[in-house]
């Protein structure tokens, strides 16, 4: 604890109130605000919506023309997400560094959030004759997204006591789960019953227009009530009096703290470690979450509405999922309780595999909804226990998570639809992604049985359950 508490009168951290309600509460509801765009855009309406745009532009064959290339349109979906998370991977981690050294963390999170919010508003103008601009729009808004919650997660370790790291991330997703199922509602009603709003459904402009209201509304939403956390989230110190004496200004100073950060990870093992395994099962994690839709679409052929409501139904276990796997990390620490989930997405890989439409979907579909959240959650938890403690540079730290976290996406997406391209199945990309979790499983058992954090302070081992008068950082007392 000595070098923690030496370190922290420079921070200015430690005037930042600990599991304060009142902005902990006011930081969950940023789950609430950006969780409709991976319900909605992500998960739910958008994926149906662009199959439907591009069936419409070929009906046989489902290849469409982007920038003159000839493209599956389920492909030409993955590369988008894959271009866009590849975008944020590559600028992260100097938009963090600048963050942490010049006190900006919540400038930078305004700024994502505006671009990712504005974006999903203007795919309201998403038709099959813009397909190519729409698919940059897209993107666009997959980077906003992507690009504002590594600076949300950077406060979590800010604002909670390591004790509540579990519970309030759990918290935070159940949050988003909650908010995102309210806005579903809303858009599955108006896309369900478009004469409540006078929309003549039976032209082909008319059956459109329900889908691009509910991006609008996705929009709207998300940048609305990201305004409760802006307004509670405490100011970030950042290190003024750096920057003021400093000769080459705060743009160089970014580099300078993103390599200060880079020599400390070589330094610690277990963060590296854990690093190798989340990279590893979260490219299959995040593939999975991004095209289970199109895959219940273009694979299984089942109706829209069916789709959507299953959707629906899986944030209502993903709820149940995070906080049970949050109890679970309790019992038997964190590495063994993302242990589990891992296998449990393995077996979802097989049974993706052979699962046809009918009562094997639906029970597949629930399982995901149970794991989906608790896999999230744990994962940003966990990692907030594995960095040094009282660190100046927390959005600098979980820029590294962040871009771990895009580049196993790119490379997950990618790997998905070549394969699927290639093989004319996405039965094969599903079977395929069962490579990432095996070795994902590996890495985080070479976690296991040792302490999170033993390189920076003397802590209790996370896999042994520590006294009740002596909380261990292993174990959460305790996230996308």
């Amino acid at each position: 604890m000595t070098t923690a508490s030496a370190t922290a009168p420079d921070t200015g951290f430690e005037n930042i109130p600990k599991d304060d309600k009142r902005i902990t509460r006011g930081w969950t509801f940023y789950d609430w605000a950006n969780s409709v765009y991976p319900l909605v855009i992500t998960s739910s309406i958008f994926p149906i919506y662009w199959g439907a745009v591009t069936k419409t532009l070929s009906p046989k064959t489902d290849v469409v023309n982007f920038l003159g290339f000839q493209v599956p349109g389920s492909s030409l979906l993955t590369y988008a997400i894959s271009a866009a998370f590849l975008l944020v991977a590559l600028i992260s981690p100097f938009l963090t560094s600048l963050a942490d050294f010049s006190g900006r963390k919540k400038l930078f999170m305004q700024i994502f959030c505006y671009i990712g919010a504005a974006s999903c508003a203007a795919l309201f103008f998403f038709t099959p004759e813009t397909l190519t601009l729409s698919t940059f729009v897209f993107i666009a808004a997959t980077f906003g997204f992507s690009g504002s919650i590594v600076f949300y997660n950077s406060y979590l370790p800010l604002i909670s006591s390591e004790e509540q790291y579990d519970s309030l991330s759990a918290r935070g997703f159940s949050m988003g789960y909650i908010g995102s199922v309210v806005l579903l509602i809303i858009c599955l009603v108006i896309n369900q019953f478009p004469s409540i709003l006078g929309i003549d459904a039976s032209t082909p402009d008319g059956a459109r227009l329900p889908a691009r209201i509910s991006f609008l509304l996705t929009g709207i939403w998300w940048a609305g009530f990201a305004q409760i956390p802006f307004f509670t989230l405490p100011a970030d110190p950042g290190r003024p009096a750096a920057v003021a004496t400093s000769d080459s200004g705060w743009l160089l100073n970014g580099f300078r703290e993103l390599g200060k950060v880079w020599d400390q990870l070589k330094q610690l093992p277990n963060l590296k470690r854990f690093l190798l395994a989340y990279f590893t099962y979260n490219m299959g994690v995040q593939t999975v979450m991004y095209v289970a839709t199109i895959f219940g679409d273009k694979e299984l052929h089942l109706e829209s509405t069916a789709l959507i409501i299953t959707i629906l139904l899986l944030q209502v276990v993903g709820i149940l999922g995070a906080y049970l796997f949050a109890k679970l990390s309790e019992r038997i620490g964190n590495t063994r309780a993302l242990s589990w989930s891992v296998f449990i997405w393995m077996c979802i890989c097989v049974a993706g595999y052979f699962v046809q439409a009918g009562w094997s979907f639906y029970a597949l579909a629930s399982v995901i909804g149970l794991t989906m959240g608790a896999i999230q959650s744990l994962s940003r938890s966990t990692y907030s226990k594995i960095i040094p403690e009282n660190t100046p540079n927390t959005a600098a730290f979980f820029s590294f998570f962040d871009v771990t976290e895009k580049l196993s996406i790119v490379i997950g997406t990618a790997v998905f639809g070549v394969i699927a391209q290639i093989t004319g199945s996405m039965r094969n990309s599903i079977l395929s992604l069962i490579v990432f979790f095996v070795l994902g499983l590996l890495f985080l058992l070479t976690l296991r049985g040792k302490k999170l954090r033993d390189e920076v302070q003397g802590a209790g081992d996370e896999a042994v359950a520590p006294p009740p008068a002596t909380p261990n950082v292993g174990m959460p007392a305790t996230r996308k």
